[in-house]
């Protein structure tokens, strides 16, 4: 019997009053009159990885980073792979190419001074690198990223980019006069299964508490039968149901708060029953294929295996 791939377990470090969902109530300008609660339940986790021995990929918030050095340092100092989640938390296809950039070198920088460490991998604020801001790889790719993974592979009001390619991939983004060679990113897309010719979302944030944990766990067993490395991912604040309540739509407010007090057991769940790793190791482990470059992309030509 074939061992399991091993997936890539990643974690984005952001608090309850940075999400996309309310950021119509809470400007950046008022991020500093909410109690800080991601320090704690950061903590949590980590303790709850210790227990099960498994390393994961801490996509980290610039200000988050900023605001608690200490919390990234001891990311670090477990022996986790730390990645930057941007500065701001703005999507990223409302952002020009420039704006992306500082945006970029200012949180790289801070991360980077907080965790003593040099950073590979970039998760954009809620997967908003989609068709129309593909042009973000590129930008990545000069600044010195190796991997990101802010593409999902499905339909969504706010992210989504239904036919991209389904599992890790390395993109050719163009002409780098340093190196003299053509620049690469590999984009290891966020997880889905393939269910009569439509992509359903795998286990992650709210699809990881709001659907039922056996469809986490039939995702999981799906992606593992075509012999590909899946990845997981959820927020500190989703293991936090005590967090300060905030308005907003009906929807927003199903989404954030619906099985915050389960997170936590169904996580354990899938630690004890998949192998996990960083999402760089995966990488390495599970090299992605060739797919095509960003040109061809930008074009629409994809592989949606």
């Amino acid at each position: 019997m074939n061992p399991l791939p091993v997936n890539a377990m990643t974690i984005d470090v952001e608090d309850y009053f940075h999400v996309e969902a309310f950021s119509k109530q809470v400007g950046r300008d008022r991020w500093d009159g909410y109690p800080l609660r991601v320090e704690s339940s950061t903590l949590r986790l980590l303790d709850l990885l210790d227990r099960h021995d498994v390393k994961a990929t801490f996509f980290v918030l610039g200000w988050v980073a900023r605001k608690a050095p200490r919390l990234v340092a001891e990311i670090a100092r477990r022996g986790h792979e730390i990645g930057c989640h941007s500065f701001w938390h703005r999507l990223v296809y409302n952002l020009t190419a420039d704006e992306f950039r500082a945006d970029l070198r200012e949180a790289t920088s801070t991360i980077e001074d907080a965790a003593q460490t040099s950073l590979r991998g970039y998760r954009a604020p809620t997967y908003s690198i989609t068709r129309q801001s593909l042009w973000a790889l590129e930008v990545l790719a000069e600044e010195g990223y190796t991997f990101d993974s802010s593409i999902f592979p499905l339909r969504h009001d706010l992210y989504g980019y239904p036919e991209f390619v389904r599992f890790p991939v390395r993109i050719r983004c163009g002409a780098d006069a340093r190196m003299s060679s053509t620049s690469t990113i590999a984009e290891f897309p966020a997880s889905t299964v393939k269910v009569f010719g439509k992509n359903l979302p795998g286990p992650g944030g709210g699809y990881l508490r709001i659907f039922p944990l056996r469809y986490a766990l039939w995702a999981l067993k799906r992606i593992a039968g075509e012999g590909k490395p899946a990845t997981v991912y959820l927020h500190p604040w989703e293991i936090d149901p005590e967090q300060p309540r905030i308005s907003g739509s009906f929807r927003s407010r199903v989404r954030h708060y619906t099985g915050l007090g389960t997170t936590a057991r169904r996580l354990e769940k899938l630690l004890t029953t998949f192998p996990f790793a960083p999402m760089g190791r995966v990488l390495e482990e599970h090299p992605p294929e060739e797919a095509c470059s960003l040109a061809e992309l930008k074009g629409g030509i994809v592989n949606s295996k």
